[in-house]
């Protein structure tokens, strides 16, 4: 068993097997991306592979990036043919570029505060033009919205769609959790680095 942040990866993961057994939906994330029809994804903060491998199963490439060396064990052991990369956000540097960067599980409001604008900047190197990322965070948490999407603005990055939920449920303007679809400039993506 692994632990990060004082949370296993098999209490992790029993949590979405619950949800299951209770006969919910744990892949809302997956389905929601599956909208955008990506060829290849990166999950980023990826934790122990919950949307990536689901993602692959469902026919998409996808590749995994979390800083958890623990999380990241687990992802490996349920599936060894994903490639999972041991990286911080912050300093994101992987030799490839995606239709979708997807970043589910509260990712931005984990990530170690003040680094967030260079988050959005080092997951906006790796779309493609015209490429999109796909965030869902719980709002409240010392990160809001105004900023992130200022920090997403001057990585390139346009607000396209904001949703409530996973389920795409409208967003009030003042709600507890903002999904956030930001389209990368066409012209921008695999030229920036």
């Amino acid at each position: 068993m692994t632990t990060w942040r004082g949370v296993s990866s098999d209490d992790y993961d029993a949590r979405w097997k619950a949800m299951a057994a209770a006969g919910k939906d744990p892949h809302g994330e997956v389905a929601f991306v599956q909208r955008y029809s990506p060829a290849k994804l990166l999950d980023a903060g990826c934790g122990t592979g919950r949307v990536a491998i689901e993602l692959v199963q469902r026919g998409i490439a996808a590749v995994g990036v979390d800083v958890s060396d623990e999380m990241l064990a687990a992802a490996r052991a349920k599936a060894p043919a994903i490639s999972w990369h041991l990286q911080d956000l912050a300093t994101l540097a992987l030799d490839d570029r995606f239709d979708v960067v997807v970043m589910a599980g509260n990712v931005m409001i984990f990530v170690i505060a003040g680094t967030e604008a260079t988050v959005i900047e080092r997951v906006a190197l790796h779309l493609r033009p015209g490429g999109r990322l796909i965030t869902g965070f719980q709002l409240g948490r010392g990160y809001d919205l105004a900023t992130f999407d200022a920090d997403c603005a001057a990585a390139g990055l346009e607000l396209a769609e904001r949703y409530a939920t996973w389920d795409a449920d409208p967003f009030p303007g003042d709600g507890t959790y903002a999904v956030s679809v930001h389209q990368a400039n066409r012209s921008q993506g695999s030229s920036r680095r």
